[in-house]
């Protein structure tokens, strides 16, 4: 192998490397994101656990259930 085909398939390796680096930057800037609004979901969940807000919530165990 010559040196310019060695000197090639470095900078083909290196510039391939960078592409790759770039790729996986995006994902962890993205994943960053999401984790961070999923925090904040669950912090206004538990607020809302916390203050008692049963909107949407199952009904009371003393409420007998509705006969047919």
């Amino acid at each position: 192998m010559s040196n310019s085909s060695q000197l090639d398939d470095l900078e083909a390796r290196v510039a391939f490397q960078e592409d790759s680096i770039d790729k996986l930057s995006e994902e962890v800037a993205l994943q960053a994101k999401e984790i961070d609004q999923l925090k904040r979901m669950v912090k206004i969940l538990h607020e809302q656990i916390k203050d008692g807000d049963n909107s949407g919530a199952a009904p009371e165990a003393n409420v007998p259930p509705p006969h047919y």
